[in-house]
């Protein structure tokens, strides 16, 4: 049986967690704990609260996820600030 397609969502971090774990506000407003993918790690991709990221979610497990792209900081809108770094 060939292995089931991953979902890619986004969403933001909300906390940053040890051993490159982190948890996740979905864009559909689930919660998730993610981890960082190989090639993020190799590469030394550093990850903030606040960041939006690209995850893949395995059909058999929703609540757990794979962080595979760093889309950066979201955008300043008027009733909030851009994060200072």
């Amino acid at each position: 049986m060939p292995k089931a397609e991953a979902i890619e969502v986004s969403g933001v971090i909300t906390d940053a967690l040890r051993d490159g774990q982190f948890k996740v506000l979905l864009d559909t407003g689930q919660g998730v704990l993610a981890y960082t993918s190989g090639k993020m790690r190799k590469f030394h991709i550093r990850m903030a609260l606040g960041d939006r990221v690209k995850i893949e979610l395995s059909p058999y497990d929703l609540s757990r996820g794979r962080i595979t792209y760093r889309q950066g900081a979201p955008a300043a809108t008027p009733d909030r600030e851009a994060p200072r770094r």
